[in-house]
């Protein structure tokens, strides 16, 4: 039983100021960036996840020394070409789809085969998507049943910059090939979908040669390969996507407030507060400062006594595409019907997440039609769960444990949720904040 949480009632009112850990998709990146850089690079408030641990061991198998602690972490970077690559290289991804997509294209000059490898769930997602832009500049991948993992990547010393179309708008891919095309010599050019853009704002902030065009639907960019990438310290912003859940649980609580502080808020990340305002819940935000190419803010949530139902623009749904789950709970208490159209991309996260939204809420008694990338949740404002809900087998989706969670505490009922250990992925001091709120601390 010590991996199962059990919660049997709703979570009482509360008012209070709260801190979450550091942005996820912000710390893998500056491990990334750091492990190519020339000298010391240094971060604070590093998330310290399952994720983050695991590309801190890939560069450390690619001879970067790495020192972590408590208190901050050093990377020890040896310049652009300063990866050891040995014969026999294995990198594993564990649960961390970034990392996994991300590092191939920095191992893309690898003079030898690479085998990359991860858990259960990550062995199961798409990487003949990152892979197909890859082999065109000039490396070669063998992959399980052509899709999945473990795959071996066959880098090259001769790679051709490239024109890649990204149309899924998939952060990973356009960065990975981002990765890839400072590699080579001459201009890659990239056309993608909107997606959150953390690699081209680092890019720009440590004044590598990127262009940035952004139109409305489609960005286009161009990145020739560094002279070099000079060593940087960072202090990492706080994870909206962690912070999402505690949102959704002040919105979906009676008569609470929460302010929670040094929040990254990228407009390519703040999908979930558009949405939520549209759906009648009060945001605010306090402080707002700029930081690395970063918009930073503390966010105040009030909550909302009566919420909107929601026909979600698509065009919202990249930069929401990790909170939808939560987003989908609001729905459920919503006076009307709620439709979210365009949702493939939901299902290629760590489990099929459109299918376990609608298991979720089916469990909770909330009508529902969905198709493969659609959802039409029918909401109950006067829901009140009185029964037993388990759940359990889900591949261990970290934000699917922690979706539960909120829609016990929010809604009530006798819920027995599996495989807690899974919030280790990314949020490992999830239920501990979560018991400062329960306990009024």
């Amino acid at each position: 039983m010590s991996n199962i949480v059990v919660f049997n009632r709703k979570i009482k009112k509360f008012k209070k100021i709260i801190n979450v850990p550091g942005d996820k998709s912000l710390s893998i990146r500056w491990v990334l960036f750091s492990s190519l850089a020339d000298g010391i690079s240094k971060a604070k408030n590093l998330l310290i996840s399952e994720d983050v641990i695991s590309a801190i061991k890939a560069i450390r198998v690619l001879g970067i020394k790495v020192i972590l602690n408590t208190r901050y972490c050093k990377v020890y970077g040896k310049g652009l070409n300063g990866f050891k690559y040995k014969k026999n290289l294995k990198i594993n991804a564990h649960n961390s789809g970034t990392l996994g997509r991300l590092i191939l294209g920095l191992v893309i000059n690898s003079p030898y085969p690479i085998k990359l490898i991860g858990d259960n769930s990550l062995s199961k997602r798409d990487f003949k998507r990152i892979s197909d832009p890859l082999s065109k500049f000039g490396a070669k991948f063998i992959l399980k049943k052509k899709n999945f993992l473990p795959l071996k990547i066959y880098g090259s010393s001769n790679l051709k910059p490239i024109k890649y179309f990204e149309k899924k708008g998939s952060a990973q891919c356009k960065s990975s090939v981002m990765f890839a095309g400072m590699r080579t010599d001459g201009k890659t050019i990239i056309r993608a979908k909107k997606s959150r853009n953390h690699t081209e704002l680092l890019c720009k902030y440590l004044n590598l040669p990127i262009k940035v065009k952004e139109g409305k639907k489609i960005d286009t960019i161009e990145i020739n390969k560094p002279k070099k990438i000079k060593n940087f310290n960072y202090n990492i912003p706080s994870d909206i996507s962690s912070s999402a859940f505690f949102m959704v649980l002040t919105a979906l609580s009676d008569n609470s407030e929460l302010i929670i502080k040094n929040i990254n808020i990228n407009k390519s990340r703040v999908g979930i507060i558009t949405i939520l305002k549209k759906m009648g819940v009060k945001i605010v935000f306090k402080n707002k400062k700029k930081y690395r190419g970063e918009l930073i803010s503390d966010i105040k949530v009030i909550s909302c006594k009566s919420l909107k139902p929601i026909n979600c623009p698509p065009i919202l749904n990249s930069s929401a595409i990790d909170e939808f789950l939560l987003i989908f709970l609001v729905a459920a208490k919503a006076k009307g019907v709620s439709i979210f159209k365009d949702l493939n991309e939901l299902n290629q996260k760590e489990s099929p997440r459109l299918e376990w939204g609608k298991k979720i809420l089916m469990e909770m008694g909330i009508k529902t039609i969905a198709t493969k990338n659609s959802i039409k949740i029918f909401g109950n404002p006067n829901l009140n769960i009185d029964k037993k809900i388990i759940i359990k087998k889900y591949l261990k989706d970290h934000r699917v444990f922690m979706t539960c969670v909120v829609a016990a505490l929010s809604f009530g009922g006798n819920w027995i949720i599996h495989d807690k250990d899974s919030i280790k992925t990314s949020f490992p001091n999830f239920l501990k904040i979560i018991n400062k709120l329960k306990n009024n601390d």
